[in-house]
This record gives structure tokens, sequence and C-alpha cells, in this order.
């Protein structure tokens, strides 16, 4: 007889090794706003193996899988230590999201998850999922990461086995190891999406939040919310406004959340965050992004009409299909900025940008005019302007 566990083990871990081993590939021309890469940087396949595995031939002569894991994505991001971090939503066959970090010498591949998920400590009222951790630095000292907490129902009627209520939950951290559980922010609405402002606003920390009605559904709620609250400790909204709203026939007419917390530039905080709209498909995830007031981030000053990034090929495809999300991304001190995205809740990916290219991007790129002849009025006025400039071809000045 074969020695089965032995030949199993040996090709699934060569298997491993070559993927977490292999080198990403930019895809060419590009838009000049970001750089797409050919592979996923996190895969289900890139968890090790251990995890997967009972590694005892005496328990698992046949080396099944023992924890099987069915998605990696919505991963927060921070550069620690020199290296690249994502905290990766990882999400078992069974339903059930947790927290992993995965690290990159060069944020693009060779992606690691270290030994162990994250241990969250859990409330007196435990969370049944958890998922979708966006990291901030604070200037308070504290690494904060903020999560949906996900919790059955309990106005339910019986029977209804789907019906959930978000919060957001807190975690602290000065190690990335050891996480303090703080109460979960007290709110009048759901909150699936809050993320926290990197400074202090008024002696308070900020945070931007996404008020709706229901679990899925935004219904009375007008988009990205800003709030101040007295302390992390209790983490209480009084009063929220809304400083980037839905609109209808936009790609964010549905729901729109904000996506990492905002990067801070000399024209102002720099904002990536994802919109909806339904269609016959169903429901479509874009990311795109705004500037909001260097000294007032609640004031917005520019964003551009339309998407950032939407799915593209491949990304098309998963659990839930023709969705784009991001919930992570990291500027370097060269100004490089790596966005980490995942595509149809199954697959994290990475684009590379920049500070002065997604300025340039977001201050000269035309807003939404809000009607098609708008649109068309836009367009033409580039097409006038480029039809009178002289381009170089070849070394030689053309007229097109």
């Amino acid at each position: 007889m074969s020695d089965i566990f032995t030949a199993r083990f040996q090709t699934v871990q060569a298997a491993y090794e070559n993927l977490i081993r292999r080198k990403n590939e930019p895809m060419e021309p590009g838009n000049g706003i970001f750089k797409r890469y050919k592979y996923p940087v996190i895969t289900a396949e890139h968890t090790p193996v251990f995890w997967r595995y009972d590694l005892s031939r005496q328990t698992n002569p046949f080396f099944m899988e023992r924890f099987s894991i069915n998605a990696t994505f919505n991963a927060g991001a921070i550069k620690w230590n020199g290296k690249y971090l994502l905290i990766v939503r990882v999400e078992g066959s069974d339903r059930k999201s947790f927290f992993a970090i995965a690290e990159s010498p060069n944020g693009i591949d060779n992606f690691e998850f270290w030994n162990y998920p994250l241990v969250i400590p859990e409330l007196d009222d435990p969370d049944i999922n958890v998922y979708d951790m966006r990291l901030t630095q604070h200037e308070d000292g504290w690494i904060y990461g903020l999560f949906c907490s996900e919790r059955k129902d309990p106005k339910a009627p019986a029977g209804d086995l789907s019906s959930a209520v978000a919060s957001a939950g807190i975690v602290r951290t000065k190690d990335l190891v050891v996480w303090e559980r703080l109460p979960d922010v007290r709110s009048r609405s759901q909150q699936r999406n809050v993320v926290l402002h990197p400074e202090f606003v008024d002696g308070k920390h900020a945070l931007y939040t996404r008020p709706q009605d229901g679990f899925i559904d935004a219904g009375t709620g007008g988009g990205i919310g800003w709030a101040l609250i007295e302390c992390m400790e209790r983490p209480v909204i009084a009063d929220e406004k809304i400083i980037n709203h839905r609109k209808y026939h936009t790609i964010k007419e549905l729901k729109n959340g904000e996506g990492p917390a905002p990067l801070k530039t000399e024209k102002g905080w720099l904002h990536l965050a994802h919109g909806v709209r339904a269609c016959a498909a169903g429901l479509r995830y874009v990311l795109y992004l705004y500037l909001t007031d260097l000294v007032y981030p609640d004031r917005l000053v520019a964003e551009p009409a339309g998407y950032l990034m939407a799915p593209l090929g491949e990304e098309r495809v998963g659990d839930v299909s023709n969705v784009l999300f991001s919930n992570g991304w990291i500027a370097d001190d060269d100004g490089s900025v790596y966005i980490y995205y995942a595509s149809s809740d199954t697959r994290t990916h990475v684009a590379l940008s920049s500070i002065d290219r997604l300025l340039d991007y977001v201050l000269n790129t035309q807003p939404d005019g809000g009607r098609s002849a708008a649109s068309v009025q836009a367009l033409n006025t580039l097409i006038n302007k480029n039809l009178k400039q002289e381009v170089l071809i070849a070394g030689n000045k053309q007229r097109i």
C-alpha cells in the first residue's frame, strides 16, 4: 500500500511554498492612476498548511483537510517594523470569520500568515461573527482596530434565522499581538462601517460612520457620517452628520461607506470609500475617492465622478460576485500608496499608486454633473482641448 499521507503532504506543502514565493507581475498599461497586479496577494490557499490539515499520520492517515478555509478578504493594513502587514478577514467553511495577520517584505507578493490568528476578547454579549477591521495608528499612541460585530437579531420572529444586528467593535494594541477589547460603539442606528480618524479633532476622537436602518439596507441613512466622541473607552455617538452623501443614479445610490482611515496629504485628507448600486445582476460594489479639508476633515473639498476601481475580469466572480471592497491601504515614506482590495468576498489584491497620482486624479477629474447632458458637456470640453494639441509621437510632433 502506498504511503498516502506522505505523498499528499509533500504535494500540498510544495503547492503552498510555490504560491507564497511566487513573484507578482504588474498589469500594463493600466490607466495611469494605479497599477493592478496579475495575482491576488492573499487567497484561501495562502493560509498555512498546519491550519488546514492535521499533520499526524496516526489521526489523519489520508491527509484530509480538518479546518477548511473558504475565503480571505477585506483586510486592514499597516506598515510595521519595515514589513507590510494585512489583518485579513479569514472565513472558514463554517461561515465564521476571524482575523489573522499576513506579512510581506515588499507589499506586492510573498505574503505569509503569522502562526496564530488574532485572539479578540469577547464582551458579555459575545459576537457571533466579526469581520472587516479598519486599522488606525492614532496620535494618542494606540493602534485601534474597528470592525463589524454581528449578532442574531433578538427581535427576529420565531423561525427567522437570518436577521442580524450590526455594531462597531473596538480593539486596541501596542504590539499587534495582545489586543484589548473596548465597548462597542453605541449609536441610534446600526453601524457596519466605522473608521477612526488618525488625529484628535477639538480634543476628541472622530469617527467616520455609516448609519443604516437595518443590517443590509441603509434605509434613511444618508451616506458616510462624521461624529465626535469624548473617548474610546466610552464610545457613544450623540450626534452625527453626513459628509459624503448617497445620490440618485450614481455609483452610490444604494449605500456608501468609508474604507480605511484617510491619508493625510498637503492638499487635505484623502479618502477611499465604497459605493453600492442595485442592478439586474444584484448589488454592485465599486471603490471611489474623495478629499476633505486638512483643518476641517468633515468638509468636502473634491470628489471625481464615478468610480476609481470596479471589478475586472476574474475579480467579478466569487462568493458574492461583482464586488470590490477595501478597508486597508498603506502610504510609504516615498509617497507610494498600496491599495489592498478584495474581490467578490473571496480573495485579496493589491494596486499600486502614489499620493501625487491620487491627488492629481481627485483634484483634476470632473465631479458628477448629475445629468447625461452634463457628462456630454464635460467630454466635449476634453475632446475640444485635445484636438487642438500637438503630441510627440516617435520623436515627431503630430496634430491629432
